[in-house]
Parts: structure tokens; sequence; C-alpha cells
């Protein structure tokens, strides 16, 4: 059993706190006992009762950026908890990448994210303590599409573990969460394409289904808590079984 005050006294920072895994990482550490501070593009968005804290800030924008991370130092001190939840993708295919559009996706996927997460990290190291999850994606790991955010991904994995490796000794561990599909906003503008598209996607998971929000967000609670202690530069698929295997040739082609 999970004790109800795992991160009483705790800080967290939870980047894109208003989508829909955010509101389900910020609602599930905030019913912990962590005093939650939401980032997010717009006061909108960050409506949730469980944020005691809130800072709108644009991941492309480096002068937000920079003043953001001055006023949490400042309003709520060094984090306890980092959670590199932010994201956005739309190039689908390699057949939709502009340069314009590989720009944007590795720069708001990657570099404002080790834009924003550096100078927090840091400050952990010096304290002596801390621990980061960044939310990645299963396109890190093998190819399904989104190929400038799954470049991007791919760099967020490498960056939490050279975070791991190299300030391990000053108490911060960093771990990676990689979902598989969840039926967030995300899934909007496909859905209005094909209603029938959600369906399709559980012939892929071994499990039968894609996974909820609340699933992703238990693995980011459980790395972030001293639960995992001695869990550092793990990346790891909460996919319903998506990265395992290729279930469709199983079924297509083994016949079994």
């Amino acid at each position: 059993m999970v004790s109800k005050a795992e991160f009483e006294g705790r800080t967290a920072v939870v980047t894109g706190a208003g989508g829909g895994l955010g509101s389900a990482i910020v609602a599930l550490l905030a019913e912990r006992g962590a005093r939650v501070v939401g980032c997010d593009q717009s006061n909108e968005a960050l409506a949730s009762p469980h944020l005691a804290s809130r800072h709108v800030f644009d991941l492309l924008d480096r002068a937000s950026v920079e003043t953001a991370i001055a006023e949490i130092l400042d309003r709520d001190g060094v984090p306890d908890i980092l959670i590199n939840n932010a994201g956005w993708t739309r190039a689908e295919t390699l057949g939709a990448l502009t340069a314009d559009r590989i720009e944007r996706e590795l720069d708001l996927n990657l570099t404002g994210v080790m834009t924003f997460a550096d100078p927090l990290i840091k400050a952990m190291a010096k304290r002596g303590a801390g621990s980061v999850v960044f939310i990645s994606s299963v396109n890190a790991i093998s190819h399904f599409g989104n190929p400038a955010y799954a470049a991007a991904k791919a760099g967020i994995n490498a960056y939490a573990k050279a975070v791991a490796v190299e300030l391990g000794r000053s108490g911060v561990r960093a771990n990676v969460v990689c979902p598989g599909s969840i039926r967030t906003a995300a899934w909007d503008h496909r859905l209005a394409k094909d209603p029938e598209i959600l369906a399709k996607l559980k012939r892929l998971y071994p499990l039968g289904r894609i996974v909820n929000a609340l699933e992703v967000a238990e693995a980011v609670a459980f790395l972030a808590s001293d639960r995992a202690s001695g869990v550092t530069g793990v990346v790891m698929p909460v996919d319903a079984g998506l990265t395992a295997g290729c279930l469709p040739f199983i079924d297509g082609i083994l016949g079994a």
C-alpha cells in the first residue's frame, strides 16, 4: 500500500501540467502529499485546484524559460522532484517534415526541455538531493512515426542517462518513462480523421488496449519516490507491451 503522505513536505515541479497526462501526474502527486508547482503555456491550463504555485512560459521562448526558472527558485525553492512532461508533435511521417517543422519539434521537445531542466537539476545537485523524471515516448525506442519528435525524445533518453551518471554522487536520480498511446487530447486530430482509430490500435498491443494516463502517472510517481531510491538511468516503457514485440506478426504470420 502506497502511503498517502509519500511526498509530504516535498515540492514537485511538473511541466505540461494542464495536459491530459500532466493533469493526472499533478493530481496523483498532490493526493500523496506533494506541494505541486505547475508549469504550462497559459493560466487557463493551470486551473487545477491541486496546484500550490503556477508558472506560465513557452519552452520555445528562451527568455521566458529563463525568467520562469528564476521565479521558481525564488518563489518555490529548489524542487525535490522535477517532472519534465511537456511535449508536442504534429509531423507524423518523413513526408510531413519541413525544415521549420524539424526545428520546432526539436526545439520544443529537446532543446527547450534541457534548457529548462538543466539549471534546476544543477540546483538539486548543489543541495545534494533530487529526483527527476522525464516523459519520453515509445517513439524513442522503436519507430512508430513522428520522426522529429522521436529524435528529440531519443535525445531526452540520452540526457537523462547523462544526469544519472554524472550527478548520482550528488544525490540526484534521473529516470525516463516512455508511454505508448494514451487517450488524451493529443489524439483528437487523428480521431477527427478516423473515428475508428483507437479500435484499430488494440491489435498492436499485447494487453489488447492502450494505457491510460493514471497508469503512466503511477510509474512516474514510483520513479520520483523513495521506493525507487536505487533506480536511476532507467528508461521504462509503460506501453501495454507495445515495445516487447510485434503482436501482428505473431497473429498474422505465425498464426498463433
